[in-house]
């Protein structure tokens, strides 16, 4: 499942198995519902069901956190089934439904909703909760990742930045998407320069390590400890002003470096 043929660019040091933190037993019973859910009613039209994102990668956050899984599939016209299955699923646990994520494809990784980081996810990272068949994409080249990223995932981030930028308060409901913000460059400049998709702890150690970000690298950091923590961001909403910076250092990475 992992591919050990890196594109050009530094190598990241990935957290270790031993390193990663146990997933919260809920959220285990729900993903392995899941998984059941897919063999008993796709059957032979089902390849496998695989965590990806912080459930594979160890740094799920009970508060943060999505639940990334990834289910591909023997042909598109599976997804009516596989649709089915999910609003199943999500009924039979009100708690962590809107946090369920779920990609699909195709066994030719053809269609469905399967984005580009997404796959190269995962290739590195995939955990099988249940697989009849080994599926892998073709790994993107870091000139197709650098292309992906300096397009739609770039700009909605500067979006997002901006918002915030101008927001006067952080209401309850945007702790969340302020977080992701704040971490974003670290996982932009991380895969931008190694082609690699990783944790946040990892993409910030990253960054860390190579002096990519300047100052406000101390401010992603705090970011991360909240997100470790499961603490609120309103300490964090004072320092926004300093998304202005972030913005023009992500922005000039993608413009010096290219296609």
């Amino acid at each position: 499942m992992r591919c050990d043929d890196i594109p050009c660019g530094p190598r990241v040091t990935v957290t270790t198995a031993t390193e990663r933190k146990p997933i919260p037993s809920d959220v285990a019973a729900f993903v392995d519902r899941l998984a059941r859910a897919c063999d008993h009613d796709l059957g032979s039209r089902l390849a496998g069901v695989f965590l990806i994102g912080s459930l594979a990668h160890g740094g799920y956050s009970e508060r943060y956190s999505d639940i990334d899984i990834a289910v591909v599939l023997d042909s598109l016209s599976a997804a009516r089934a596989l649709a089915v299955v999910k609003e199943r699923s999500m009924r039979a646990s009100a708690a962590l439904a809107p946090r369920l994520s779920l990609f699909w494809t195709d066994e030719a990784f053809a269609g469905g909703r399967f984005p580009l980081l997404d796959r190269v996810d995962y290739l590195d990272h995939g955990v099988a909760l249940l697989q009849r068949r080994p599926a892998a994409p073709e790994r993107p080249a870091l000139q197709a990742i650098r292309a992906h990223l300096r397009g739609a995932p770039l700009r909605k981030w500067v979006t997002a930045a901006a918002r915030f930028r101008a927001l006067r308060t952080l209401a309850a409901e945007d702790h969340k998407a302020y977080l992701r913000v704040l971490l974003y460059p670290a996982r932009f400049i991380c895969t931008w320069e190694t082609g690699r998709v990783v944790s946040n702890d990892d993409a910030v150690a990253y960054v860390r390590q190579r002096e990519r970000i300047g100052i406000d690298v101390d401010l992603i950091e705090r970011a991360l400890s909240c997100r470790t923590r499961g603490a609120d961001l309103s300490e964090l909403f004072p320092e926004r002003h300093k998304l202005d910076r972030l913005v023009r250092t992500c922005v000039r990475v993608a413009d010096e470096a290219g296609c």
